[in-house]
């Protein structure tokens, strides 16, 4: 309901009326522009504008708003410059992702707006981290993520949503509920009476609002907003409202009944505001209809200039350069510090406190990292060091707790994810993969993110405890891929990743954590992540490999080499991506053979993109075939014995002969 106090003065429902009817006029002229081909997409928010343009309205300009498809009206009300948005929408060259992204799928960090993916509920732990920052640095500002009734449906939504309960986050999770998901209407997508039922489940507030009351929204807003900051918790608010259009414009509306447009006609947002202003003598119909001929006018000129603009022009070298936020590092003048005995856990240890006593945005995440220390106790006594604030456990949510990651580091922090085995990581895929990997390409993104991962086989712990998932990242650019080999690397390649703005990926084997000893330098020696390190000089064939392998690569350099006479070349990547390649092409010229050694699977391991790369740029300085050796394509067996057939040390003689008597 409508309060006749709401207004202050008339120039406040002049301009909340101005705000509204905007996207309103702006989607007009889109689809009529969709008609005449000049755009290819479009995804209508007519009818909802209420719900966009009255969070909006309520929220400070330091609060972050996450969009959807149909928030139009966060991108006005913010006043965003409409130019660059227009050319946003038209995938134009000066639009906000120089054309590589589409509609709404980009943010802009000055307006604390962060767009989606289309992975929908996805964005909902991002905006868990963005909060979780807030409430670390201090700040009074909330975070409002949306997304539809159909996403509440995806895992990410209830991670989200659990992890903003349990950690107390100030974020209030916006619903549009417009009655369908595509084509699916709500009572295929859930049974309880109202999604803002699931709030109780949650442990937190819950609220259901009219969202075609402008007024209603705003109030119910602006009052949450000072509730979720008194009290640092998160409120889930359901938003009712209704599609007026197609999911997009192709999609149609032919599975809607007719009766439920008819319905929702008469609660128009926009009529709704109208009537009530003229019903209440705050302005006249005269007074409106100037406001309405003011917003039209206020962005046409704006939206031909973006539809003449310049498209986007392709340029190889640009679009690599786009990938990565560039980084280097300054040749330091500081003497190289003494080494001492370590074991390669204690690399990692000393890595991660070297980085958080340097540090204080540096934190870690993850499951049973806290008291307990870790699976592998690489955090052992962190808690007690550097409190609950920066070593925090999470619930079993591999997503949640990679989206938070993306948000704490939009948020300006430096977050590291532990998995408790690399195998899990498989429930955070599409996190890493389409939001974490693609983000600073897609709208330049800040992404200092690092996930350790403990990986690999050989301890008899079975095929979801012992995979080298390293190469199932090695295809999707955006992100560095670091396996450390020594304890000397365990330290100084953890520390870069973190250093390093860019999300980078440690995955750290196991079996190493405490088998393996060596030399480190008693403190961290940073360098920018992509070189090689030649640990065996030879002649007669060169092994490359990473990880364990370097380990397998030089036993058997050492035996089976000096038994047979052969003088064999072990090249340690130390990382998959970037990758040396200059490395391997001068060794394999001198050497004439290569063996590409790797744990991970024979079928589109890492080594197949090796190999293929060798084969490629390196053909006429081969002697024989390139050879790869890797574990069989079976799932990793749990009996000893088994496993031991599995892997790729079973069959690196027979390879190894297999090159050199070609």
């Amino acid at each position: 309901m409508y309060k006749s106090n709401f207004f202050s003065v008339n120039t406040d429902a002049a301009k909340l009326y101005a705000d509204l009817i905007l996207p309103r006029k702006i989607e007009e002229k889109m689809l009529k522009l969709l008609r005449q081909n000049k755009i290819a997409k479009w995804f209508s928010g007519m009818g909802q504008e209420a719900i966009a343009v009255g969070v909006a309205s309520a929220l400070t300009k330091e609060d972050y708003i996450m969009t959807m498809h149909r928030n139009l009206g966060v991108f006005t009300t913010r006043e965003v410059p409409l130019y660059p948005l227009f050319c946003q929408l038209f995938g134009r060259k000066d639009g906000f992702s120089q054309g590589r992204e589409r509609s709404f799928h980009f943010g802009i960090p000055e307006y604390r707006i962060i767009g989606m993916i289309s992975h929908l509920a996805a964005m909902l732990p991002v905006g868990d981290g963005l909060a979780l920052a807030a409430k670390l640095a201090g700040k009074d500002y909330v975070t409002v993520a949306f997304c539809g009734e159909g996403s509440t449906s995806e895992g990410d939504f209830h991670e989200a949503l659990n992890l903003a309960a349990v950690w107390n986050l100030p974020i209030i999770f916006m619903i549009e509920n417009n009655g369908y998901a595509l084509s699916t209407p709500t009572h295929e997508q859930y049974v309880c009476e109202s999604i803002v039922d699931k709030a109780v489940g949650y442990g937190m507030r819950g609220v259901k609002i009219d969202g075609n009351n402008v007024l209603e929204v705003t109030e119910t807003i602006k009052e949450l907003r000072a509730w979720a900051l008194e009290h640092q918790k998160p409120v889930l608010v359901e938003a009712m409202t209704f599609r007026m259009r197609g999911h997009e414009e192709a999609s149609g509306t032919a599975y809607v009944p007719q009766h439920l447009f008819d319905e929702w006609a008469a609660k128009d947002p926009i009529l709704r505001l109208k009537q009530y202003l003229i019903d209440e003598s705050i302005l006249s119909n005269e007074e409106l209809n100037t406001i309405e001929k003011d917003a039209e006018e206020r962005f046409l000129l704006e939206l031909e200039r973006a539809l003449a603009s310049e498209l986007p022009s392709f340029d190889e070298e640009t679009e690599r350069s786009k990938v990565f936020i560039p980084f280097s590092l300054e040749p330091s003048s500081e003497a190289l510090p003494e080494k001492i005995e370590g074991r390669y856990i204690d690399g990692i240890t000393r890595a991660l406190e070297h980085a958080f006593d340097e540090d204080e945005t540096c934190l870690i995440m993850g499951q049973d990292i806290a008291e307990y220390g870790g699976a592998f106790k690489v955090t052992n006594g962190f808690l007690n060091k550097y409190g609950r604030d920066r070593v925090r456990n999470t619930p079993i949510i591999e997503s949640g707790a990679i989206g938070a990651a993306i948000g704490l580091s939009l948020g300006g922090f430096k977050p590291i994810i532990e998995m408790q085995f690399a195998d899990f990581i498989s429930c955070g895929f599409n996190q890493i993969i389409n939001n974490l990997a693609k983000s600073h390409y897609r709208w330049g993104a800040r992404m200092n993110v690092t996930i350790r991962s403990p990986h690999g086989a050989g301890v008899g712990a079975g095929p979801y405890h012992s995979q080298s998932p390293e190469g199932w990242f090695m295809q999707h650019s955006g992100l560095k891929i670091v396996v450390p080999a020594t304890v000397e690397d365990a330290l100084n390649l953890t520390y870069s990743a973190i250093l390093d703005p860019n999300p980078v990926m440690i995955f750290e084997h196991k079996k190493l954590y405490r088998s393996l000893k060596g030399l480190m330098p008693t403190r961290p020696v940073p360098e920018v992540i992509g070189k090689a390190a030649v640990r065996r000089i030879g002649n007669d064939a060169t092994i490359v490999t990473f990880g364990m392998g370097v380990h397998w690569a030089l036993e058997f350099a050492e035996t089976w080499g000096n038994e047979h006479g052969k003088d064999i070349e072990v090249i340690d990547l130390r990382s998959l991506v970037p990758l040396d390649l200059e490395t391997i092409i001068t060794s394999v010229k001198k050497t004439n053979r290569v063996l590409v050694l790797e744990e991970a699977s024979e079928v589109l391991g890492p080594a197949s993109e090796i190999a293929a790369l060798i084969a490629e740029h390196c053909f006429e300085h081969l002697d024989a075939p390139v050879i790869r050796c890797s574990s069989i394509n079976t799932p990793v067996p749990t009996n000893r014995v088994l496993e031991d057939g599995y892997l790729a040390t079973a069959r690196l003689e027979k390879k190894m002969e297999q090159l050199l008597r070609y």
